[in-house]
């Protein structure tokens, strides 16, 4: 904490400095999401090179002296914190004064500035990201709190911690971790009971996007356990997309890739390749919209997806037939296809990418 307080005193320094010289005081951080700031390295992911170019926030120039105002104001309600020890979510901060801030965006976007301003990560900061991860499955642990929570035998989901870090005492027998993209397919595998039938396993959600703390604890099961981590997506640009983020991480969070990347993630489904070897109805599909056909381009120019090409064949199969399907479609087979069939035989025959 004591190099957080620091770190924050340099920059006020800084605005002091300049306002004593007479000058305007400017703070400068790094244009975070301008992909020729980023480099792909297949150990790590996407992360920031050092020689990156920076923005300034002026105090002195209307397009950016709000920004500057509210990024000090953030600034202090962060020293304030981490001087007592105490923590704030990033909605906490907003509803702080709702009628600055403006938008909940805001604060998200001045909160990883600063971090990465700083080049301190955002749980030494005190802010604590909301949740809205799920994990169910073979594992139990202890919050930083004391309290023991066992994911096991509970029939409901547990919600990810949002203090990922402070979480000990991980114990797990599971043989594989299986990430799925969204809350619908994971109640069903749930509900199925699906973590217990094939083998032991951990399942995680982060519900469409995932948020930072399910990242974290996708990194954290990873470094504890070591075991495989499989992804179970939508075959759409948009479940791609999403596989990528937890694979190689994101332009905007690249600054923090080393905590936040597992690069041994694997594709298990559901594939493009799949909809054709299933036979699955043409009727079943969806047509592709303008958004998706701009996305997947986007994707396929990316620098990781030369270093795959398997990968770069799948999103060619879908760019060819100009649909996409939902994990659900699978149902269309049979009502339970997907925990008794499709699953069971990927992970026996290593139907993964």
């Amino acid at each position: 904490s004591s190099e957080v307080l620091e770190a924050i005193e340099n920059v006020i320094q800084g605005v002091l400095q300049s306002l004593a010289q007479k000058k305007a005081p400017v703070l400068t951080v790094a244009n975070r999401t301008d992909w020729r700031n980023i480099e792909y390295k297949d150990s790590v992911g996407l992360q920031m090179i050092p020689a990156c170019t920076t923005k300034q926030i002026r105090s002195d120039c209307p397009q950016s002296a709000r920004r500057f105002a509210l990024m000090l104001k953030i600034l202090s309600m962060i020293y304030k914190m981490v001087q007592s020890n105490t923590y704030a979510t990033k909605r906490d901060i907003y509803y702080s004064d709702t009628l600055l801030f403006g938008s909940q965006s805001v604060v998200d976007q001045i909160i990883n500035d600063i971090s990465c301003m700083l080049k301190i990560p955002r749980r030494s900061l005190h802010v604590l990201a909301t949740t809205k991860g799920f994990v169910a499955g073979n594992l139990s642990y202890t919050e930083e709190d004391g309290t023991k929570v066992n994911c096991t035998c509970s029939a409901t989901a547990v919600t990810v911690s949002s203090n990922v870090q402070g979480i000990k005492n991980l114990t797990s027998h599971a043989k594989f971790i299986l990430i799925v993209e969204k809350d619908a397919t994971f109640q069903r595998l749930l509900d199925d009971d699906f973590f217990n039938k094939v083998s032991p396993c951990i399942m995680i959600t982060g519900r469409g996007i995932p948020d930072l703390n399910t990242r974290l604890l996708v990194r954290k099961l990873w470094d504890s356990f070591q075991i495989p981590i499989f992804t179970l997506m939508d075959a759409d640009p948009h479940g791609v997309e999403i596989m990528c983020v937890y694979k190689y991480g994101s332009v905007s969070m690249s600054f923090e890739a080393h905590h936040l990347t597992v690069p041994s993630v694997k594709w298990l489904g559901l594939l493009p390749s799949d909809l054709q070897r299933l036979n699955i109805c043409k009727d079943a599909l969806i047509p592709f919209t303008k958004q998706d056909e701009n996305k997947l381009a986007s994707i396929q120019k990316r620098p990781y997806i030369a270093c795959q090409p398997l990968w770069k064949k799948e999103l060619e199969i879908m760019a060819a037939s100009k649909m996409k399907a939902e994990i659900q479609v699978l149902t269309s087979l049979s009502s339970d296809y997907l925990s008794r069939v499709y699953l069971p035989n990927k992970l026996q025959f290593g139907g993964w990418l």
